[in-house]
């Protein structure tokens, strides 16, 4: 689910952006321009070095091959 379009489905690339503290998770359709905010993918982060855990923990609650 996307703030900007809703739901998304298919081949997505998935963007964890820092920026001010405050993390952002983005989804893109492949091959696409456009970029959009997952719906509650923003949160602060304290630590800076943890940006790559929070990646990989969206992508495995994210990722859902089967549906």
């Amino acid at each position: 689910m996307t703030d900007e379009v809703g739901v998304v489905t298919g081949d997505l690339t998935l963007r964890t952006e820092l920026k001010d503290g405050e993390v952002t998770l983005r989804v893109q359709y492949k091959d696409a321009d456009e970029w959009y905010v997952v719906t509650g993918g923003r949160s602060k982060l304290a630590d800076p070095t943890d940006l790559d855990a929070v990646h990989c923990i969206a992508v495995g609650l994210l990722n859902r091959p089967e549906g």
